[in-house]
């Protein structure tokens, strides 16, 4: 039996009965690499000594019988918008090549503390934007369950390297559905907190209103571990929150009698794939089963949520990428005649297609005359859309709808088309704009690819999110499903 079929508390259990060691569990996700990511390509740098002498340190104190953490001996990839001290970073964008941090980003610095082994940086849409990977300038990730479909974005080399079998789990970040979008396409479970939760500290930023790093994992079980081990408030992050931490763990009971659902008309209407809304319908009657309550609701300003979205998160990425300008770090064109130049060729050169295309949109909404109009505009309806969400919860415990609208499509089938592209996050950008936490987990297959279910909460209500994925995830058998590479 392969180690990647045990949960993280199984593994906890055989390291701490030395039925294994921390350096053979590395080992098997290096050798897991070796095999399977010249097809998937989910990796950009691997860390192989790095993670052999961290496995040897942590056997080293195992053997001594010293606390361990929380994610002890467990071998993980973190996406590679993640700074880590001395390990490439380079946000899959041509500009940041040869970028080694010197410093690391909070949740690595916790991971770190947790005992995990960081075995390596994952592929994703460059600077993360887009809903493919197609965008990644070293080249696309592809999905495990069919090698000729995309996994999803920007976390899709997070999502490609938990579904495959290379990493026990992995980080991602996830600004409109990204980590949630990429898990639903590759069959595994993705958990986009609370905004403020986790730190953002290190987090190459994109929108910095919308960014949010999360867990990736095979189980609703071993998310709550990551959770646990990550979130805090930060006080290198001015918008991490001040809230306490409570038991995650303690929150799987199964127990789902009396739970109010919301599903929303919009999620399972026009747009919506049959065989996603049936599967969707599906795993909703098997929480009706656990004693859960269902009714349709509509959350009306949905619709406007994709425009409001990229209004928003161009603007806030043309201000954030303005520091990528060849003066400080990362690519440098100089032909020698001028600073204007330098500017224009460094990041003509540097950027790739689609961050172009939204640094170009963003600067047109924030330009003066087009502001009011756009980009105030935009932040009127978040709060619309927010509003919408608040209604719903006073009344309800959890929203539940698709991930996404289709199961993952061919490689190559939109890249020509980028308004398609960014209508596949029409379902997870609102979460993003209301800045509540939603956990994509699988519910089924349509012809032969992975469905995800999304389940939204209150803010700061992970507890009742993972209960609830946790509950549904006990009673069905989608999520040990594996792909045939």
């Amino acid at each position: 039996m392969s180690l990647f079929q045990y949960r993280l508390s199984e593994l906890h259990n055989l390291l701490h009965d030395s039925k294994i060691s921390v350096s053979e569990l590395t080992e098997e996700s290096l050798s897991a690499v070796a095999r399977l990511d010249g097809d998937i390509h989910a990796f950009l740098t691997l860390n192989e000594e790095g993670a052999k002498s961290a496995a040897r340190q942590l056997d080293d104190k195992l053997a001594s019988g010293a606390p361990r953490g929380l994610l002890f001996g467990i071998p993980a990839g973190v996406k590679d918008n993640i700074v880590t001290k001395g390990l490439r970073t380079t946000c899959a964008s041509r500009f940041l090549d040869n970028y080694q941090p010197i410093y690391d980003a909070t949740v690595a610095a916790k991971l770190r503390q947790a005992d995990a082994v960081t075995i390596g940086k994952l592929n994703m849409d460059e600077f993360a934007m887009g809903g493919s990977n197609e965008n990644s300038a070293y080249g696309a990730v592809r999905n495990p369950w069919d090698l000729e479909r995309v996994p999803g974005g920007s976390s899709g080399g997070s999502a490609a390297a938990v579904a495959a079998g290379e990493v026990f789990f992995a980080l991602g970040s996830d600004t409109g559905g990204s980590i949630r979008q990429p898990a639903s396409y590759c069959g595994v479970v993705g958990l986009k907190p609370t905004y403020g939760l986790v730190s953002r500290y290190g987090l190459v930023a994109f929108a910095s209103s919308l960014d949010q790093i999360g867990p990736l994992t095979r189980t609703v079980e071993d998310s709550a571990y990551v959770l646990q081990a990550i979130a805090g408030y930060d006080p290198q992050d001015s918008t991490s929150a001040k809230v306490d931490i409570p038991d995650y763990l303690g929150a799987l009971t199964g127990d789902v009698k009396g739970l109010r659902i919301a599903v929303p008309k919009e999620y399972v209407g026009e747009g919506v794939d049959a065989s996603v809304r049936d599967t969707v319908l599906a795993a909703l009657k098997v929480l009706e089963d656990l004693g859960a309550v269902w009714e349709e609701v509509s959350l009306p300003h949905t619709e406007y949520a994709v425009a409001t979205y990229y209004l928003l998160a161009s603007s806030e990425a043309s201000s954030n990428l303005a520091r990528f300008d060849g003066v400080r770090f990362g690519v440098r064109v100089d032909d020698g005649s001028g600073l204007l130049d330098l500017y224009h060729n460094s990041r003509s050169q540097g950027f790739g297609p689609e961050v172009k295309r939204r640094i170009m949109l963003g600067t047109y909404a924030l330009s003066s005359g087009y502001y009011d109009a756009y980009y105030l505009k935009a932040q009127k309806v978040r709060t619309l859309i927010k509003q919408d969400f608040d209604e719903v919860f006073k009344k309800y415990d959890v929203v539940i709808g698709p991930t996404a609208p289709t199961t993952a499509f061919k490689l190559g089938s939109q890249t020509e088309d980028p308004l398609t592209m960014y209508l596949n996050d029409i379902l997870t950008i609102p979460v993003n704009l209301a800045g509540i936490p939603a956990v994509s987990i699988p519910c089924g297959f349509a012809e032969g690819l992975p469905v995800g279910l999304q389940i939204i909460g209150k803010e700061f209500d992970e507890r009742t999110v993972l209960r609830v994925a946790h509950a549904y995830e006990q009673h069905t058998d989608h999520h040990k499903q594996r792909p045939q590479l």
